[in-house]
């Protein structure tokens, strides 16, 4: 366990635990959801990362440059693949200060056949957490790839979301959605509607700008870099709810070659990267 202090922010992390946050507070109050002392579950966690894709691919394989992947598929999530395997590794430390660590990932093939690594850079500001997550394609060949982060937010019964997002990815079967669709057909979170009231969401919006939950005088901002320009929101009727930035819609290995999908190609030594910033007004 590590624990970075500045001002009132307080940021404790889990290397071991899929690179994971377990705490984020202002104040001594809870930021993202709180990880229950002694989990080991990172789905329990507070926040964590999605490499080398985010979200589910459907039937957990897909063809890239002729080639057929075959994923490992977790028994809970079958028969998709989900999340790729940062999550489910455990990060070393490769730098740390006062306010900012580095946790590095070293994936070797398997049913993911590319060598990569990842890292993460925490930062706490005066503002808040402040998340760089980037990843190297250290394989000989090109490789796929996306990225995102996972984070999870309490919510209470008059909570609110605001969110301005184009259209929404829904449709399809077996949670893997199919089809571009108006926000009116899911949520529509332009006004700020009480989560509570909302129905259960576990979908890909399409948009960059800030996500904000408000909860009485509180503020919680979250933005992303552009190049995150989905926003996957989980809202199951629960404790909490789920903003997650990340570089592709849902699915993307399937995407048509002439979608704008996100899906990335990385050459041998090249790398992507997204950030994101929580703060708290």
């Amino acid at each position: 366990m590590i624990e970075l202090r500045r001002g009132g922010w307080s940021l404790i992390l889990r290397p071991e635990i899929g690179g994971a946050v377990s705490a984020l507070t202002r104040d001594g109050v809870d930021v993202l959801r709180r990880m229950p002392d002694g989990s080991t579950d990172v789905l329990e966690a507070a926040c964590f990362p999605l490499t080398p894709w985010a979200n589910r691919i459907a039937g957990g394989r897909f063809t890239f440059q002729g080639r057929g992947i075959d994923l490992p598929v977790l028994p809970a999530f079958a028969p998709h693949a989900l999340h790729g395997d940062g999550w489910m590794s455990a990060w070393s430390v490769e730098a740390q200060n006062e306010t900012s660590v580095t946790l590095l990932h070293r994936h070797q093939p398997d049913g993911w056949p590319w060598a990569y690594e990842a890292r993460q850079v925490f930062s706490l500001t005066g503002e808040g957490l402040h998340v760089a997550l980037s990843m190297t394609n250290l394989s000989d060949s090109a490789m796929p790839a996306g990225l995102g982060l996972h984070p999870y937010f309490p919510v209470s019964p008059d909570t609110r979301l605001t969110f301005k997002a184009s259209q929404v990815w829904g449709g399809g079967e077996d949670e893997v959605p199919t089809s571009l669709l108006p926000v009116s057909a899911v949520q529509d979170w332009a006004a700020g509607p009480r989560v509570a009231d909302a129905p259960f969401v576990d979908h890909a919006y399409v948009g960059s700008g800030p996500a904000v939950l408000t909860d009485g005088d509180r503020t919680t901002t979250v933005t992303a870099s552009a190049n995150a320009g989905w926003r996957h929101i989980y809202a199951p009727g629960a404790d909490f709810c789920c903003i997650e930035p990340v570089t592709h819609r849902p699915d993307a290995a399937h995407a048509p070659a002439d979608e704008a999908s996100g899906w990335a190609v990385l050459a041998p030594g090249a790398a992507l990267s997204m950030e994101m910033k929580i703060t708290v007004g």
